[in-house]
């Protein structure tokens, strides 16, 4: 694999021409017409869930279409600007992005607002942050920029012990701090985010396999030490046997599993979910967006997110497989496995596939933070892809 000048940017345009169209036509038409899609489908999906729940709105039920909109301006404002970024910057500004993550991290352990049992949220005036979705983008660009460093500086064309301990040491950080939030859902995403940077980057086998089976052995040990919380416990428990606690905390699943039901092939129609519409399923407009999509749009209108969903990691993983440097083959990679997984566990659990840990559906689910860092990271491959000199299609 030929391995690119780390500080190589935009190709240069000749004098007196320009050189924007020709770098617009070269942008992936496919990564962004299925982003757009699936941001205009989350977007009805969260007016659908909120337009009736006056407890929410105050009355106005467009209060949190209008706000997701925002978030929604904001987060391809963002990716605008990593797109256009000089991947000297990138590289440049990815230790600043890590500790500022890391930085949040801590404020909100100091002074943090406790919502659903995890202490996630930094309140500022009226807005509310949860740093640890922007740790997930930090961890993957902060592992990726220390392998392409170490391995591009010296022409290395292996991963060895010491690559491998100093990403985990960039991991492991923000892996701590967010366990003692506690934040379950998070932890499980960044785990398998983590997994795949170290996979995409070259790891020996020999090292995946003992991360593996340390992995297991952890969570075991957190089940049977009594570190995780009583409601984390009754989650899990609920996963496996709803009928549990059909009450506490069995009823998120059930309510999500009827909803889902009463969609059948072809859903109630847009705005007309019955379940939805008398607001049965908790969380609606966040982790349970999903249930949106199953309700109204039925099997086929969720079958079409979920294949939206599957475009989108493709994309991602073209990304990876035609960059020509280190350190964008192992971010896109690990983009796309954060992706990957946090989907998957998302609509795992609206199905009752996967135990409730309160994670967002990227690019659809109402929050800003999630919105934000998803769209940063959309901007990161569309970087990555401009700026490869491999064929792409």
């Amino acid at each position: 694999m030929a391995l690119l000048n780390p500080s190589r940017g935009l190709d240069h345009a000749a004098p007196g021409t320009t050189r924007t169209p020709s770098l617009l036509r070269r942008l992936d038409t496919v990564l962004i017409a299925v982003t757009a899609a699936i941001l205009v489908i989350g977007t009805l999906l969260v007016w659908s869930s909120t337009s009736t729940n006056d407890v929410l709105t105050d009355g106005h039920p467009t209060a949190y279409l209008r706000k997701h909109l925002i978030n929604v301006a904001i987060g391809l404002g963002l990716a605008a600007a990593v797109l256009v970024t000089d991947r000297r910057w990138v590289r440049i500004l990815a230790p600043l992005v890590y500790a500022g993550s890391v930085a949040g991290l801590l404020l909100v352990l100091v002074m943090g607002s406790t919502i659903n049992g995890s202490r996630s949220w930094l309140l500022i005036g009226g807005l509310s942050v949860q740093p640890a979705e922007f740790a997930k983008l930090a961890v993957v660009v902060g592992m990726a920029l220390l392998v392409a460093e170490r391995t591009e500086s010296s022409r290395k064309r292996t991963v060895g012990t010491p690559e491998v301990v100093g990403m985990l040491a960039i991991a492991g950080l923000p892996a701590a701090l967010i366990l003692l939030q506690p934040d379950l859902g998070t932890m499980l995403v960044l785990a398998a985010t983590i997994f795949g940077v170290l996979a995409s980057a070259g790891t020996p086998r020999r090292w995946m396999t003992g991360l593996a089976l340390s992995g297991i052995a952890g969570a075991a040990i957190a089940v049977t030490a009594g570190v995780l919380k009583a409601y984390q416990v009754d989650r899990f428990m609920a996963f496996t046997n709803p009928d549990l606690d059909p009450r506490g905390a069995g009823y998120n699943v059930t309510q999500a599993r009827i909803a889902i039901g009463n969609g059948g092939p072809f859903g109630q129609g847009l705005f007309g979910g019955s379940q939805t519409k008398s607001g049965f399923v908790p969380e609606q407009h966040t982790d349970f967006v999903f249930t949106v999509a199953g309700e109204e749009l039925g099997l086929i209108g969720a079958g079409v997110l979920i294949l939206l969903f599957a475009v989108l990691l493709s994309r991602a993983l073209r990304i990876a497989l035609t960059a020509d440097d280190v350190f964008g083959r192992v971010a896109a990679a690990g983009i796309a496995c954060w992706f990957g997984f946090q989907t998957f566990q998302n609509i795992g659990m609206c199905l009752g596939i996967m135990p409730v840990t309160g994670v967002p559906l990227p690019l659809v689910s109402y929050g800003g933070s999630s919105m934000f860092a998803s769209l940063m990271a959309i901007g990161l491959l569309l970087n990555i892809q401009l700026r490869s000199t491999v064929r792409y299609r």
